[in-house]
């Protein structure tokens, strides 16, 4: 069986990405059976799986291959917001949403268990980010301050203070992890951090509250986005401003989402008025976009290896290719 995943994934990266067919995406599946809107959702990196926080106070678990829910698990005491997956794939950590428990948890979706809590942050958690070679997390607050932590232990192992709302991330070696806010994106080294940043890259003039930070899948890009609906591309190592993708700015409830396609060409994201656009990396225009009757930026992710990506607003949409709109492809067998 695992055999016949791979080979499936295999055809799919190899109908390579490219305008046309971004611009023949849609939605191919959905789940509407939410009670309220999708906070943050999350790919399993090698599994199948995705993971959704919804403010129904519902984590839910799928399997994309086959496109089914395979578990629901309400968290009515805490609420849920912010949601990742460990390494382990039905473990996650997830953020609360009750405004009087600010504590991270580590909980096993497999026998609906909390194997951790992380007590520290003092406000709302608006940002969550996991290590994908260690079992390191760091999380950012509206209480100005970013946690480092280590999954094995309930205290956090570093605390850097911020001013403004922090987004952050890690680079997939885990080697290094970025930190933005006020109009700049900080550099750390994970064993040095205490130093300081080792490098600091400016997103040209952008002051507005930082909402998220992403690496490309090769770590050679990153983007930020910001409430003003701006999405900046860098060059990761050097920090050059490379493209500013323009869209709706946002509400200072609602978080401004985009996500790297695989191969790192084009960038997915939302708007403050619900819509879909796409973009080119290499040449800065928008390659496709896509109107709603949403009124709010919606999560998004690329889905690992494959020509698929998601959206989560008040329901769950998995986007993909339409062949039968592609001019290469009509007619094949």
């Amino acid at each position: 069986m695992p055999g016949g995943v791979q080979s499936e994934r295999e055809d799919k990266v190899s109908l390579e990405l490219n305008e046309e067919i971004l611009q023949s995406m849609e939605v191919g599946m959905a789940f509407r059976d939410y009670n309220g809107r999708i906070s943050s959702l999350d790919f399993h990196k090698t599994s199948n799986f995705l993971v959704t926080a919804s403010d129904d106070e519902s984590i839910r678990l799928y399997d994309i291959s086959n496109a089914t829910c395979l578990k629901t698990i309400n968290s009515k005491k805490y609420g849920v917001d912010l949601v990742c997956f460990t390494s382990h794939p039905t473990t996650v950590i997830y953020s609360s949403k009750n405004g009087w428990d600010e504590s991270l948890r580590l909980l096993s979706l497999h026998d609906n268990k909390y194997l951790r809590y992380f007590k520290g942050h003092h406000d709302r958690v608006v940002s969550l980010s996991l290590c994908s070679r260690k079992d390191h997390f760091i999380s950012g607050s509206l209480d100005r301050t970013v946690l480092l932590w280590d999954q094995r232990a309930d205290k956090n192992q570093g605390l850097l203070r911020v001013q403004g709302r922090p987004a952050t991330a890690y680079d997939d070696q885990g080697l290094v992890f970025a930190i933005a806010f006020g109009g700049y994106i900080r550099m750390f080294d994970v064993r040095n951090y205490e130093k300081g940043p080792f490098e600091i890259f400016s997103v040209g003039g952008d002051m507005s509250d930082a909402n998220a930070v992403k690496y490309s899948n090769d770590g050679r890009l990153m983007l930020l986005t910001t409430m003003d609906g701006h999405i900046h591309v860098l060059d990761s190592f050097r920090g050059t401003l490379l493209n500013t993708f323009n869209v709706k700015p946002v509400s200072s409830t609602s978080t401004l989402d985009a996500s790297f396609s695989p191969e790192g060409s084009y960038v997915i994201s939302g708007s403050g008025d619900g819509s879909v656009f796409a973009w080119s990396v290499r040449s800065g225009k928008e390659a496709a976009s896509w109107m709603s009757t949403e009124t709010e930026p919606p999560v998004i992710r690329w889905a690992p290896g494959s020509l698929m990506f998601v959206t989560g607003s008040s329901e769950l949409s998995f986007w993909i290719p339409d062949l039968s709109k592609l001019a290469t492809y009509v007619g094949r067998k």
